[in-house]
């Protein structure tokens, strides 16, 4: 299982990731998580791409590029992967099938999770994230329930700034979906209601 997910921020292409690498043991890349670790650790690398984020602006394509690099190559990628957030553009996308190829891999499809602007607004200004382990829950979360660390909002996760990401992603990512659809690898599955529900319509989709 190679594939790319595709959607709007907050689509829930994370928690459909996490179920089917619960099921399939295949690796989650999730481009956010990598540059979330970077940032923390105040490597150079994650200093600069703390700016782009924190004004809901698209990391430069070469800094995201790298870092998925090193990714597909470790251990656990081998044996399948799931990219979330990667690619974001079509310019990505056509490294993403030669760096692919030069590791001896091809993309089976990108599955793209449809959910309505208004729904993914909703949704991510309530989210709210973990200070000490990174655990994301919502607000009615006062305590981290995993370690009961602080729970907080992201700058990223604040209505103006989920205003700025769909619109960097409608000008920038949605033109991935017709970039797949020409290679006949794109897959659809509407990404509203239980969570539960939508894993079962995207494994129908996939075929699994």
């Amino acid at each position: 299982m190679n594939i790319v997910l595709l959607g709007g921020p907050g689509a829930g292409k994370g928690t459909l990731a996490q179920q089917l690498v619960a099921e399939y043991g295949v690796a989650h890349i999730s481009t956010g998580d990598l540059l979330r670790s970077a940032v923390k650790s105040g490597s150079e690398l994650g200093v600069q791409a703390k700016k782009y984020m924190d004004a809901g602006e698209l990391v430069p394509d070469q800094l995201v590029i790298d870092l998925v690099k090193e990714r597909l190559a470790a251990d656990d990628a081998q044996k399948g992967f799931i990219l979330d957030g990667f690619p974001r553009n079509t310019m990505q996308a056509v490294t993403l099938d030669s760096e692919l190829s030069a590791l001896g891999h091809e993309l089976e499809c990108a599955l793209l999770v449809d959910v309505a602007a208004d729904v993914i607004i909703s949704r991510l200004s309530s989210r709210r994230a973990c200070r000490d382990c990174g655990y994301t829950g919502t607000k009615a979360d006062e305590v981290c329930p995993k370690c009961g660390g602080e729970m907080y909002q992201r700058d990223d996760d604040k209505p103006e700034t989920i205003a700025n990401r769909l619109d960097v992603y409608e000008k920038n990512t949605a033109p991935l979906v017709e970039y797949y659809r020409g290679q006949g690898k794109l897959k659809i599955v509407d990404g509203t209601g239980a969570i539960d529900d939508v894993y079962a319509r995207a494994k129908e989709v996939l075929g699994l």
